[in-house]
């Protein structure tokens, strides 16, 4: 007798135990009623419910992913990791074009600066280019006494002839180069333009929304 109650006893301890830990209840795949003192296996791919002490819902514990229900879960997390740093890079560079363009005349200026730059670069192999004209039509003139025997040429003169050419090819794609760049450059400065007026407009903006307090007597 003493040992049937001691053994009760002991039951109902280890079910105030259980209760106290929380109770983990779900209707598994065959549509039984499952009851536990801890996450049911059998519901894993199925959400559960964590009953308190008083029968009351503390949590519920969504279904467990499957490998390629984890793996799209992850890919996800991952893009959004992206975009949240995208969108972060995206801010600090906006505020760094702020801070170097503070208005429209600032932007201008140093736009003015860079293209009188290219334009300087490109004038000055304009004029080598002329000189070089200037030298080749000194050696064609040259080269006119050999004109009945080419075969006559001074090597020395066919060097400066070679050279000439060269120099006049390599001056062309010089300027070639640089006029591509000024048109790059251009086009950076447009895009940095049409983007802070964006930001001058937003940071210029009246602010709205407040309430002016009213003092009352």
């Amino acid at each position: 007798m003493g040992r049937a109650i001691g053994g009760g006893v002991l039951a109902a301890g280890l079910l105030t135990q259980a209760w106290g830990q929380g109770i983990y209840t779900c209707v598994d795949a065959k549509g039984r009623r499952l009851t536990a003192d801890r996450p049911i296996a059998e519901c894993n791919d199925r959400e559960q419910t964590e009953l308190g002490p008083s029968g009351l819902v503390r949590r519920k514990i969504a279904p467990q992913l499957t490998a390629v229900e984890r793996a799209a879960a992850e890919e996800k997390a991952r893009k959004a990791l992206e975009e949240r740093n995208r969108l972060a890079d995206e801010k600090k560079r906006e505020r760094a074009l702020l801070t170097r363009y503070p208005d429209r005349a600032t932007h201008d200026k140093e736009r003015a600066a860079s293209m009188a730059l290219a334009e300087e670069v490109i004038a000055t192999a304009k004029r080598r280019i002329t000189e070089l004209a200037t030298e080749r039509s000194r050696l064609d003139a040259e080269l006119e006494f050999f004109e009945n025997d080419p075969s006559k040429v001074p090597p020395k003169l066919k060097r400066q002839i070679e050279e000439n050419t060269n120099s006049m090819e390599a001056q062309k794609r010089f300027i070639q180069g640089h006029e591509e760049e000024k048109r790059r450059v251009s086009a950076r400065y447009d895009e940095e333009l049409a983007k802070l007026k964006q930001l001058w407009a937003h940071r210029d903006a009246p602010v709205t929304g407040v309430v002016p307090t009213v003092n009352k007597r």
